[in-house]
């Protein structure tokens, strides 16, 4: 299946990711992007109803002005550069509002970014971000808001770190890194061997398993040279979150991508996936590729 990033969402606060941020990947219209919708949720806490207040209608007004005239602005120089724009601003769920918009405009990737721990970002949650991550349907690439000396200043689709386990999501994500001839520089993919998987009488046991990861890994890497991209594969062992967190140290890479499990769920209490786990640890950004994302073209 081949898949195009034709429309862009962008979800901003304005202070997490800005338009420093979003000219980074204007980049991608050799691969196809045309449309640029931006996405700000007014948390519902700063206008709801309260006690001998009522409903805070002059705050909420207040709220949507601001963001339209940071969006009229971003939008300007976007036209300027041939792009199409969309906008919406709304009070609600940070997640639903995502998850609306995407179906709403038919999104083939979403930007959002995810606080530090250490910063104290009321509206974007760890819990908000587990959700989305559980619930969207298309690629999503989550960037950790850093401190200002530390903002992104790379597109990060330069030198992607692709880890696989051979899913779905993995084999989607393969997909999707194919159609960016002219915008990745190299991909590295990695694996990540359980040590049990490697623990052998004999040194030749170890070794065959070895070597049967590396095939597969050369498999992918086959496929991303047939597409014009230089690949190359790396056999990591230990824990994932950690090895995958080395190996992008290792590679320079720019950013992280993983595919999403299958088997999804969400209800306030889930077992923390690797995915999960990535955009919780990791200062690289972040792209996760669902196992049915992807629109078929021609």
């Amino acid at each position: 299946m081949k898949m195009e990033i034709k429309k862009l969402l962008f979800v901003t606060q304005f202070e997490d990711l800005r338009y420093d941020t979003l000219q980074l990947f204007l980049e991608l219209r050799r691969a196809h992007l045309e449309h640029i919708v931006f996405l700000n949720v007014i948390q519902r806490e700063k206008v709801a109803m309260q006690r001998g207040v009522g409903y805070k209608k002059d705050e909420e007004v207040k709220l949507r002005e601001m963001a339209n005239i940071r969006f009229i602005d971003w939008a300007e120089n976007l036209f300027e550069q041939g792009m199409e724009v969309g906008v919406y601003i709304v009070v609600g769920s940070l997640v639903q509002q995502v998850l609306s918009a995407v179906e709403k405009e038919g999104i083939d990737l979403v930007v959002i970014g995810n606080p530090e721990k250490k910063r104290f970002t009321p509206f974007i949650s760890g819990s908000d971000i587990s959700e989305l991550i559980h619930r969207i349907t298309v690629p999503v690439m989550i960037i950790t808001v850093p401190s200002e000396e530390k903002r992104l200043t790379e597109n990060p689709f330069h030198r992607p770190l692709l880890a696989v386990d051979w899913t779905p999501g993995d084999m989607a994500a393969v997909g999707f890194l194919q159609q960016l001839k002219g915008v990745i520089q190299e991909v590295n993919v990695i694996h990540v061997a359980a040590e049990q998987a490697l623990k052998s009488s004999s040194a030749m046991g170890v070794q065959k398993t070895r070597k049967k990861h590396r095939e597969k890994l050369e498999e992918i890497c086959e496929q991303f040279e047939a597409a014009g991209l230089q690949a190359r594969s790396h056999v990591y062992v230990g824990d994932p979150r950690e090895e995958i967190e080395r190996a992008a140290r290792d590679c320079q890479a720019s950013m992280i991508i993983s595919g999403i499990p299958e088997k999804r769920s969400w209800g306030g209490k889930v077992r923390k996936s690797l995915p999960v786990r990535l955009t919780e640890k990791t200062a690289f950004p972040v792209l996760l590729v669902p196992p049915d994302s992807g629109r078929e073209t021609g």
